[in-house]
């Protein structure tokens, strides 16, 4: 049974997962709309509410900027924190969650894998 077990493997080892993740997280951030399949669009839609969610806490207090500053930078790239401190925390300043938008597409011809557009609202 799967109780209690949350997240997808993805057919990786630990570290070639949050390698995945964590390029699949810089490159929405940094280009704001990209094309993925379902299951990773899933998944990285909590990890960018999670983020957003400590960029903005960030805005909040000031006294622990840099503290979120470096937390955010062991899950994504310099450019990509740069971008969710700087025009992100401006413009979801006012949400309190829901971020991110899963729409999906048809399948894709090779292997028949369900694809979905991951986007910022």
């Amino acid at each position: 049974m799967k109780h209690r077990v949350k997240g997808r493997k993805f057919s990786r080892l630990k570290g070639q997962r949050t390698a995945l993740l964590k390029t699949l997280l810089g490159s929405l951030i940094v280009k704001e709309k990209m094309t993925t399949t379902e299951a990773r669009a899933k998944e990285l839609k909590s990890i960018v509410d999670r983020m957003i969610g400590k960029a903005l806490k960030m805005k909040k207090d000031e006294t622990r900027k840099v503290a979120i500053i470096r937390d955010l930078r062991r899950f994504m790239p310099a450019v990509a924190v740069k971008k969710l401190s700087g025009n992100f925390v401006d413009r979801f300043g006012d949400r309190q969650s829901g971020f991110v938008r899963v729409t999906k597409l048809e399948r894709r011809k090779s292997d028949s894998a369900q694809m979905a557009v991951i986007e910022f609202v």
